[in-house]
């Protein structure tokens, strides 16, 4: 409340002397000395509303940029910050000695094109400094070594320091299990674009729809609780691209970030503009249990195959096993030995035959039946 204060004095008195000014130059007083009662008449309302009106502007003059220039700065990475803050010292410098034989130009440009040199040099520096600091920065490492840097892929960093979260990986909720593990080295951030998004599905009138939204958003509130990982909302848009996946793909590149997502699609745009994706899909087959031909497993079928004779069932993490000639134990639990294992697009897919004793089993319940 007291910085608060200050600064309303602050502003309310430089408005005051904007208000003196401006009174002055109404009242035709060039000089304190030549102030009359009359002036005064004049002087006194307008430096009154002058001062009245920055007191009550200050917050929004002052405070409230301060504020949001600090909530934006939050999720700049340090990386541009740098590149930014010596972008905009080489403007200025490069301005400043510009300045001086700009002022020697005729009136009025000798008055205007300084300052202008300094808007456009500052800004242009600030712009070149953080589209191309990649460049510019390996140009100074080169100077240290000596020798050329090797040439590398698009993505920099092996391990980006920020993951930015899909929408199809958010509904799908097992990124909170992986998070709670503590296997995630990195930022979780969710984009706005993202979250306006999920709120419009949350929002839908489809009943499916609505329940994967809202799932998405208890993902999120999941997420947020979790302390083995952190997680941020980010106001960043990307203005070169309209849809979302686009505008994900935009913001990784801009902030040389990785990708967590389900969706098949924007995996393989990513991948192909030089983004680091993560699937969890992958993950989830990457870390399913390992089964080799030969081996002796426990399964349940519970349907039909596709081939005649054929019975399917399923392991704890989801993998389907076939069964060849399996049809006759449905509603079973047998002995399978695995005959095949086959990866493919969709997961892994395990072949088996039913075990010798399943047989034996099944000849000797006849056998008691007759």
């Amino acid at each position: 409340m007291r910085w608060e204060l200050l600064v309303r004095i602050l502003v309310m008195a430089t408005f005051g002397l904007l208000g003196w000014e401006a009174g002055r130059m109404l009242a035709g007083v060039e000089r304190i000395e030549h102030l009359t009662l009359d002036a005064a008449r004049i002087l006194g309302p307008v430096v009154l509303s002058a001062s009245l009106v920055g007191f009550f502007v200050a917050p929004w003059l002052t405070l409230k940029p301060a504020m949001a220039t600090r909530a934006s700065l939050r999720h700049v990475p340090t990386v541009q910050l740098v590149a930014g803050t010596l972008g905009l010292a080489v403007g200025m410098m490069i301005a400043a000695l510009l300045a001086y034989p700009l002022s020697l130009l005729p009136t009025p440009f000798g008055t205007i094109l300084p300052l202008v040199g300094v808007i456009v040099l500052g800004y242009l520096g600030i712009t070149v400094m953080i589209l191309r600091q990649r460049e510019i920065f390996s140009f100074f490492r080169l100077g240290r070594t000596g020798e050329p840097a090797a040439e590398k892929p698009e993505v920099s960093n092996v391990h980006p320091s920020l993951m930015l979260l899909d929408t199809s990986v958010i509904i799908d909720g097992r990124i909170a299990d992986v998070a709670e593990t503590g296997f995630l080295w990195a930022v979780l951030a969710v984009p706005r674009f993202v979250l306006n998004e999920l709120q419009y599905i949350a929002d839908s009138p489809e009943v499916l729809r609505r329940n994967r939204g809202r799932r998405g958003l208890e993902m999120l509130d999941r997420l947020r609780s979790c302390q083995a990982v952190e997680i941020v909302f980010m106001d960043q848009d990307p203005i070169d691209a309209r849809q979302v996946d686009d505008k994900l793909v935009s913001l990784a590149r801009e902030l040389n970030a990785a990708i967590v997502t389900n969706d098949f699609n924007l995996n393989r745009v990513a991948k192909l503009q030089g983004v680091l994706v993560l699937n969890i899909n992958e993950l989830a087959n990457a870390v399913k249990s390992v089964v080799l031909p030969g081996e002796e497993m426990a399964i349940k079928v519970i349907q039909e195959g596709k081939e005649i004779n054929q019975g399917v069932g399923y392991l704890e993490d989801g993998t389907m096993v076939v069964v060849e000639n399996g049809r006759r134990f449905l509603a079973r639990e047998i002995t399978v030995q695995v005959t095949k294992v086959l990866q493919t697009n969709a997961g892994r897919l395990i072949f088996a035959v039913p075990d010798a004793k399943n047989k034996d089993e099944k000849q000797s319940s006849v056998n008691h039946r007759n």
